[in-house]
């Protein structure tokens, strides 16, 4: 693999944005007062880290058959940032290629982002971003 993905962001689809970010508010997170309206949300982590939320709507935006997995199921994502948009494709294609599960093919994504999905062994989504280029 010629991109070294560099793992970037763990995120979250949340049901209440209001809610959710509520909840880790009070576990010392800071995150802004007027975020809860936001369909999209991120806060920085130690470490360079990040942490986002997305609502159910946003996540549908994207992926129509997106179903919520039931109360106390996994609803996070891993994310790792493959610097180019031709590094997202890149990895979306060795990692297919090597009998991996695509999920969404690399696409330029309406928030400026060249993006996919991938399933891990256990099914988890996993996803490969870019920035895209200015302009």
């Amino acid at each position: 693999m010629n991109v070294k993905p560099r793992f970037s962001v763990v995120g979250l689809v949340v049901a209440d944005m209001g809610a959710t970010l509520a909840f880790y508010r009070r576990l010392g997170l800071d995150i802004p007062p007027d975020a809860a309206k936001q369909p999209h949300v991120e806060a920085a982590l130690p470490g360079g880290l990040r942490i986002a939320w997305d609502t159910e709507e946003t996540i549908r935006s994207f992926d129509p058959d997106w179903v919520a997995p039931p109360h106390g199921r996994s609803r996070f994502g891993l994310a790792f940032d493959c610097e180019t948009p031709a590094g997202v494709d890149e990895t979306y294609a060795e990692l297919v290629e090597a009998g991996y599960t695509g999920h969404l093919a690399p696409w330029d994504a309406f928030w400026g982002q060249r993006y996919a999905v991938v399933l891990d062994p256990d099914g988890n989504g996993v996803d490969l971003f870019a920035a895209l280029p200015a302009g």
